[in-house]
């Protein structure tokens, strides 16, 4: 791998494993399978025009994933449980030490999207207002009581600090996000957070991960002398409890907006919400000596990623 320290490569793992769960786009879809330690790769987006065009040597193309298969995430009075996610991006390393970030096609996130607990049950009821109380009597079928949350991108993240990536308690970066609810009676465009007025994530490693190095083939297999390296950065926990939440919008047409926000304690300002996601695993691959691939680094990584494929 390019000859950068492992204090840079560090840091922008450190940034990219946080709060995978909190750009999510929806369910998990299917993607390429990959042999060996491309595995974890199976969303990289080597075949884009920024990655593309890395040579190697001012620029450099790299991969990143980052999952996480449970943890939580506060809202006022609500606590949501997050499922499985997985974070995949394409990163450009330049020689000035600044990054650009390339996202896959259907978005850095999927995830599986969480059910709250108690429904709409949970979030409305019991509630003396009558068109509430109507609504709280039909929710006897678990299709309209169930209530799903997709936590979805609402900005590009920013305020990427380098220096916080290497320790604990210091924010890494800022992610803004909405909260998406869906439920029959909701309707399709409820939102806790909007584009104009997101959630700001704050990340910070709450531990610190443990740090291995793997070198294999350039299509995937175990290999002391391949052409590929990765770093594993496995059982880090991280969490923000900084994040305000603005209130909800767009529930039942925004007739039921005020009944979530009542049950919920929204909006919710700063230090009454968390997130926590546990254990997650990080990987992080290029080109073990990219500079010997100049200037084609990053059409050689792609054609290693796509000689991967199952």
């Amino acid at each position: 791998m390019r000859p950068v320290s492992t204090r840079t490569r560090v840091g922008m793992l450190a940034a990219f494993t946080a709060f995978t769960a909190l750009l999510s786009t929806g369910s998990a879809t299917a993607a390429t399978q990959l042999n060996g330690d491309w595995a974890p790769f199976d969303r990289c987006p080597v075949d884009a025009p920024a990655m593309l065009a890395a040579d190697g040597i001012t620029d450099v193309a790299t991969c990143i994933s980052s999952s996480s298969a449970t943890g939580s995430i506060t809202l006022g009075k609500s606590v949501v449980p997050t499922g499985n996610s997985d974070l995949q991006l394409g990163v450009i390393q330049h020689s000035d030490g600044t990054t650009s970030l390339v996202a896959p096609p259907e978005g850095a996130l999927v995830a599986d999207s969480a059910e709250i607990p108690g429904g709409l049950l949970g979030l409305m009821c019991p509630n003396g207002i009558p068109v509430i109380s109507g609504i709280c009597r039909q929710l006897t079928d678990n299709d309209l009581n169930r209530v799903t949350a997709t936590i979805e991108p609402a900005g590009a993240p920013r305020d990427f600090q380098m220096t916080a990536a290497f320790s604990t308690g210091q924010p890494i970066l800022t992610i803004p996000v909405r909260i998406h609810l869906k439920n029959p009676f909701l309707g399709d465009k409820c939102y806790i957070g909007t584009t104009a007025d997101p959630v700001l994530l704050k990340p910070q490693n709450l531990t610190q991960p443990a740090l291995s190095l793997q070198r294999f083939a350039a299509n995937g297999p175990r290999d002391d002398a391949g052409e590929m390296g990765r770093y594993t950065f496995d059982g880090a926990d991280q969490g923000d409890s900084t994040f305000a939440v603005p209130g909800a919008s767009g529930c039942g047409a925004g007739l039921l907006d005020w009944a979530v926000n009542l049950k919920t304690g929204l909006p919710s300002a700063s230090g009454k919400n968390s997130v926590t996601l546990n254990s997650t695993s990080t990987y992080f691959a290029s080109p073990y000596t990219p500079a010997s691939l100049a200037p084609n680094e990053g059409k050689e990584l792609s054609r290693f990623w796509h000689s991967a494929q199952q």
